[in-house]
């Protein structure tokens, strides 16, 4: 039951970020198919889990090319039912719990509410503002509204400042943008408030949403990002450690501010590029290596240059233009002694995995930065007896999906411009 796993803020203090400065908390980052998720499922099998994540990741793909991309638009197309991760916020005064989908590649935070014209089923009760005494309606002359995709005065009479997002399968959500107090709970056991953030309240909904989550949490590198709206207190800084998939039963952890500085040994970090769509997180990629044999990367769709692969939390697999994957699987399988196994539909390279194996070393460069990568980010089992090369061919796209960053603590700086990679059991982070 969805009620059941949302968390309660316990603890009599709250922490508000705008009397803070130099805040450090950590938040549960819930996978979606964690036994603490909505969406756990305890007749899966962790094959049918795996399987359904990477059709999940050739879904979300469609959000990063270029031609579905303005620079005037805050909030880039998003297909809310792939994200991959889930966050427990709390809305309003009193405060109301919310379980959202946490997306790196978004923007906007928003929840369905009522009254809701056409709203899509979910299983929790929906956001009523009118009982939040801190909620209140942003006005359409506002800069924040024009920077908000489809942000508009809702009509020549009232002047409140109405969003609309289309996602890529059509669906979309259309509402009011207000003011409300935004709470996180910590794993410390005191949360921390954030008054006055810019939420999306959804009263108009629809298509293949699923009713698991209430809606979205952007934490992204947009203005009206949850990242962006905890301000200085964190000073740009985030984190996060994910658990390998095969660890339903814990949660991963993401960490802002003072907790999310990433250093000490094996610490390796790369520019961040501040690039358009401002959402997405470019950093640069320069070859990867199995083994000792280096393959160049000539560019993307994101160009040729900086900032051409961008890294994401909610695509499990990394995501490579079609001519450049060839080169690298090739590389693998000339080093690979596995014997070639048919895998699920859209995986060029499996191999037969009855017992463990270890896979020839891939290592990304990234400017100023090698990630050397283990077995457990390159391959993936399938099923029994089957493994699968996490790295996939897209139509002249590149995307660093989560798979590979798994047993990683991964910074992100926008004070610095940096992200910084450290090997981590986040296990035991």
């Amino acid at each position: 039951m969805a009620a059941a796993i949302v968390f309660a803020i316990i603890s009599l203090s709250t922490l508000c970020l705008t009397d803070a400065q130099n805040v450090g908390f950590s938040v549960e980052l819930i996978h979606r198919d964690s036994i603490k998720s909505p969406f756990y499922n305890p007749f899966e099998t962790t094959f049918d889990r795996v399987t359904n994540a990477f059709r999940r990741s050739f879904s979300r793909v469609h959000r990063f090319y270029p031609n579905s991309i303005t620079t005037t638009e805050a909030n880039p197309d998003i297909i809310v039912n792939t994200g991959e991760y889930l966050m427990n916020i709390s809305l309003g005064t009193p405060s109301f719990s919310v379980v959202a989908l946490a997306d790196t590649g978004s923007d906007l935070i928003w929840t369905q509410c009522s009254p809701c014209s056409q709203c899509f089923k979910q299983d929790a009760p929906l956001f009523d503002p009118t009982k939040s005494s801190t909620y209140r309606k942003m006005s359409c002359s506002s800069n924040s509204c024009e920077n908000i995709q489809g942000g508009t005065c809702a009509s020549p009479t009232d002047t409140s400042c109405i969003y609309s997002v289309t996602y890529g399968d059509n669906s979309f959500s259309k509402g009011d943008i207000a003011y409300d107090i935004l709470t996180l709970g910590s794993t410390t056991g005191q949360a921390v408030a954030l008054p006055d953030t810019i939420i999306g309240c959804g009263n108009n909904n629809a298509g293949t949403f699923s009713g698991k989550a209430s809606g979205i949490i952007g934490l992204g590198g947009g203005e009206i990002s949850l990242i962006n709206q905890l301000g200085s207190p964190i000073n740009g800084k985030f984190s996060y450690c994910l658990l390998p998939m095969t660890q339903i039963g814990k949660s991963s952890k993401m960490n802002f501010g003072s907790n999310a500085i990433v250093s000490g040994p094996g610490t390796v970090s790369t520019p961040l590029i501040e690039k358009s769509p401002t959402t997405f997180y470019f950093l640069t990629l320069k070859a990867i290596s199995v083994g000792t044999q280096r393959i160049e990367f000539k560019g993307s769709s994101f160009g040729t240059d900086e900032g051409n692969i961008v890294i994401d939390s909610g695509t499990t697999l990394t995501l490579l233009p079609s001519d450049f994957y060839s080169q690298l699987e090739s590389a693998m399988d000339s080093q690979f002694n596995g014997i070639r196994a048919q895998g699920p539909q859209g995986f060029n390279l499996c191999y037969l995995a009855i017992h463990e194996f270890e896979a020839p070393e891939v290592t990304v460069h990234f400017a100023n930065a090698d990630v050397k990568l283990k077995t457990l980010n390159t391959f993936v089992k399938v099923d029994d007896s089957t493994a699968c090369f996490t790295f996939s061919p897209a139509q002249n796209i590149a995307i660093y999906g989560n798979l590979a960053q798994m047993n990683f603590l991964i910074g992100y700086d926008s004070k610095s411009q940096t992200v910084s990679f450290k090997p981590t059991a986040c296990s035991k982070n």
